[in-house]
């Protein structure tokens, strides 16, 4: 059967049970192009699908599927959270009132007091800021002053409270849809305390990742296959001797954004993951912080894929190695002093103060 929007779902649920189903991404089953029709098209596939021809694509198991559409549906969320963030600070800006110029965050406290105090007396002048400042507020006075020195019209400022309010109820949405994410996700608490060791994995990072892989690795041959189908593999398009792109795919929408996050706390906590941080730093001199960013991504995923597979927690000393000398090129303190001699310098022992 040939993957095409949601249609194919309900089919595939009625006979999930019963048969064994190929579910065929349509790049890999498509005909030759001109004359085509649904018939004719159907009829290609059970001919190509008839010599063995067609490769199913990786479906989850039916818990892991409802798991993944609620996880989706609250990242979904968080996009129509941040929409309407930007359009409250479009209405601020409209308005010649700046908070983002003296805020790091226009929905912070102080921010959020100030805006509210414009709603609800949209008459009178800020004329002392000392009430809404905050104890990590670095902006002066005059500065928040000059900030706020604007005039928000009437349906600005209605525009400005529907947002408001939309934002509070998306928030209770989201809030009631984490408590039924966290719900269902208990049954995975193992699998997810294993995610959790490795850098960069919080909790619903951790419900996330198992949400679109699953628990079973044995579906994916390799950690590469994985790893190409989170489209987080460079091309290999090589002729002549000429590297054509090394470009990744577009697969992956929903995890390879998600393990890119998780790559970049990685590499922030560069005292407790050293050997992610030496790791990007190697990569970013040579190939530039993208490319190096999703590097550290794919080795997120292959390590969370070794870990699925043989149940143990993430091991830091498996990637040290790559920081330490081979084997070897380890010598001893005696052997040292062997060779510095040998190449004429005189050796001598420490004086002790």
């Amino acid at each position: 059967m040939e993957s095409t929007g949601k249609y194919w779902i309900p089919i595939y649920n009625v006979l999930e049970s019963t048969c064994n189903i190929v579910l065929a991404h349509p790049k890999y089953v498509k005909a030759i192009r001109g004359k085509k029709t649904d018939k004719k098209d159907a009829k290609w596939i059970a001919d190509i699908f008839k010599h063995d021809l067609v490769a199913g694509s990786f479906i989850p198991p039916a818990d892991i599927r409802q798991l993944r559409d609620l996880v989706r549906y609250r990242w979904k969320l968080t996009n129509f959270t941040t929409g309407e963030k930007n359009r409250a600070q479009n209405c601020l800006t409209v308005s010649n009132i700046k908070l983002d110029d003296v805020f790091s965050d226009v929905f912070g406290k102080a921010a959020t007091a100030i805006t509210t105090h414009l709603l609800d007396n949209p008459d009178e002048k800020i004329m002392d800021v000392s009430a809404f400042r905050t104890k990590g507020l670095k902006a002066t006075d005059e500065q928040i002053l000059a900030a706020v020195d604007g005039e928000m019209c009437a349906e600005q400022a209605e525009k400005l409270r529907i947002i408001r309010t939309h934002m509070d109820s998306l928030e209770l949405c989201k809030t009631n849809l984490e408590s039924l994410i966290l719900a269902t996700a208990e049954k995975y608490l193992p699998q997810l305390n294993l995610v959790m060791t490795a850098p960069g994995i919080q909790s619903f990072s951790a419900i996330a990742i198992i949400s679109e892989i699953g628990v079973d690795m044995s579906v994916f041959p390799t950690s590469k296959h994985l790893c190409s189908w989170a489209g987080l593999t460079p091309q290999n398009n090589e002729s002549a001797g000429k590297k054509k792109t090394t470009r990744i795919s577009r697969a992956g929408a929903y995890i390879k954004p998600l393990l890119v996050q998780c790559a970049l706390a990685a590499v922030k906590a560069k005292k407790k993951h050293p050997e992610i941080f030496h790791r990007y730093q190697n990569l970013k001199k040579r190939r530039g912080h993208k490319k190096a960013t999703i590097a550290i991504a794919r080795m997120l995923l292959t390590a969370i894929y070794n870990m699925l597979k043989k149940n143990e927690p993430y091991n830091p000393e498996l990637y040290r190695k790559a920081d330490r000398p081979p084997v070897h090129r380890e010598v001893s303190v005696e052997e040292a002093v062997f060779i510095l001699q040998r190449q004429g310098y005189l050796v001598t022992a420490p004086t002790s103060e």
